[in-house]
């Protein structure tokens, strides 16, 4: 079903246990951010737990695991998902909860900073501190020339110090609307009950004022063959390659 405001659900029923899946797809990833705001997408996989007008800071995923479910998100260079895993009687809350962080995140100075140091120590973490820990970056960035894959969703250090609370704001405003969200509910459900709760709690939101999507330029199509050496003290020598392929979709995918 789709509502009025462009919001995309999906309801797929599975009997196999009292269980229920609640998945909100964002059509942003970090293809979307522009030069100079890299790492916004991810940034926002943490800010949307802080905490909402309704809700109070810190506490979103209380709901869900005090009644004994789960809670999650990931950010790839295409989309950010957020999503639950709760018991069946659950699903009026956790539709709530996802329809209220959708237009009433409380973006604070406080959550701001909190969460873009928590983004800064995981980039250490995962990418600067491991001894081959910027080796896929270094790829990406070798592979495309225009195309913003050539950066991954974990963003620039320089990128994420310089960013402001109004450019977190403007980012949220244009992409965590409606008309750029996909509801997925699976599981243990009536789906008559289930599309009534999705009319109820996301019916009301207002479609964006500005569309969600970029105009990405094209990759230009690669010649030869593009090769980089770099000098580390590491105990062992690593080899990473990439290759382009088709586009999904495409006649030769």
């Amino acid at each position: 079903m789709t509502l009025p405001n462009g919001l995309r659900a999906h309801f797929i029923v599975k009997r196999d246990a009292p269980v229920i899946s609640v998945q909100v797809w964002y059509h942003v990833g970090s293809k979307n951010e522009t030069p100079g705001r890299t790492g916004f997408a991810h940034l926002f996989e943490h800010l949307m737990f802080e905490g909402t007008r309704n809700i109070p800071h810190g506490q979103f995923s209380t709901y869900i695991v005090s009644a004994g479910g789960v809670d999650n998100a990931s950010t790839t260079e295409d989309y950010t998902l957020y999503w639950e895993t709760i018991p069946s009687s659950l699903l009026p809350v956790a539709l709530w909860l996802e329809a209220d962080r959708m237009r009433n995140l409380d973006i604070s100075e406080r959550s701001f900073n909190t969460e873009r140091e928590v983004v800064k120590e995981e980039r250490r973490m995962r990418f600067e501190n491991p001894p081959y820990g910027t080796v896929v970056e270094t790829l990406y960035r070798l592979a495309y020339t225009v195309h913003p894959y050539a950066h991954t969703p974990i963003g620039s250090m320089e990128d994420l110090d310089h960013a402001s609370l109004s450019d977190i704001q403007a980012f949220y405003d244009k992409y965590y609307v409606p008309e750029n969200a996909t509801l997925v509910i699976t599981g243990d459900f009536e789906p008559a009950e289930a599309r009534a709760l999705v009319e109820k709690y996301f019916g009301p939101l207002a479609r964006g004022s500005a569309s969600g999507v970029r105009n990405i330029p094209p990759e230009p199509i690669q010649t030869a063959k593009r090769r980089l050496q770099i000098t580390r003290n590491v105990a062992l020598p690593a080899y990473i390659a990439g290759y382009h392929m088709p586009a999904d979709g495409t006649p030769d995918a």
